[in-house]
């Protein structure tokens, strides 16, 4: 079976879904979309970048689950900073539960440094048209993750272990192309003024390394979650679980968060974001 699935919209390709990558362990190994692109095939991902090569594309991780970090890199640790550790975890394909052109479903688990399950996560990714806008296409990911029936599990950040700066990051991350980028909300314009926020909806707008200019609008926060962003020095967009305080999963419970993703070819201004929005209800 190869290790690579395709994702399309009405016969086109949009995204590849790398089920088993092949990287250093440092890195936390885990499935991840990369590249995706819009309609018009510009690319709207990057993956293994100079700056922070555990950035894979499009994926859902954490930098701390209950001691394993499985963001990759460097772990903070309270009162020492960011530390290279041994605690690196991976994420893994247990089983494939549905798989179409346009959307599939899958098991996984997310494993300690010793293989050992974490956490079991079902997760759902689809793509979609937008009806009457031939320059967009909307991405949906929607996941539950699960606590062993007898253990607790604790998810964190490097916010919640003492790193300042509304550094909260871990979720679903989308770590966007190469370039600048910017970001603004319906209230708030700028990286600043956005990351931290719970604004309904956060778009970014940038450029692919050919300078084609495309807008990703993200939607979908959950009770408690904040958006992590970043268009300074790296342009990316988390959904934050852990941004203030850690995340508990008491023993046999669950999590849920259901995210989209308006991928449109061209800058958006402000009007044309909230022309589009319904295709995000």
């Amino acid at each position: 079976m190869s290790d690579v699935l395709m994702l399309e919209v009405a016969g086109r390709p949009v995204a590849e879904y790398v089920v088993h990558p092949d990287i250093d362990p440092r890195y936390s190994p885990r499935p991840y979309l990369h590249p995706v692109r819009t309609l018009a095939g510009v690319e709207v991902t990057d993956t293994l970048p100079a700056d922070h090569r555990w950035h894979l594309g499009v994926s859902v991780t954490m930098q701390d689950v209950s001691g394993t970090n499985l963001w990759g890199g460097r772990t903070y640790v309270r009162d020492a900073g960011y530390t290279w550790r041994d605690d690196h975890g991976r994420i893994e394909h247990d089983a494939w539960l549905d798989r179409r052109p346009d959307r599939f479903g899958q098991r996984l688990r997310w494993c300690d440094p010793t293989g050992a399950t974490l956490l079991t996560e079902e997760r759902v990714v689809r793509a979609r048209g937008v009806a009457g806008n031939e320059r967009a296409w909307r991405f949906d990911i929607e996941y539950t993750l699960a606590a062993p029936p007898a253990r607790d599990v604790t998810l964190g950040s490097p916010a919640t272990n003492g790193r300042p700066g509304g550094a909260g990051y871990g979720g679903f991350f989308w770590r966007l192309a190469p370039g600048l980028a910017h970001a603004f909300t319906a209230t708030a314009d700028g990286e600043e003024a956005v990351n931290g926020s719970t604004e309904p909806w956060v778009a970014l707008t940038g450029r692919s390394a050919g300078g084609q200019p495309y807008t990703l609008v993200f939607a979908g926060l959950g009770d408690g979650d904040h958006w992590f962003v970043r268009t300074g020095i790296y342009p990316g967009v988390c959904v934050a679980l852990a941004f203030v305080e850690p995340l508990p999963v008491p023993a046999g419970g669950r999590i849920h968060r259901h995210h989209r993703v308006l991928v449109a070819d061209g800058a958006l201004t402000l009007a044309e974001v909230t022309a589009v929005l319904p295709a995000l209800g």
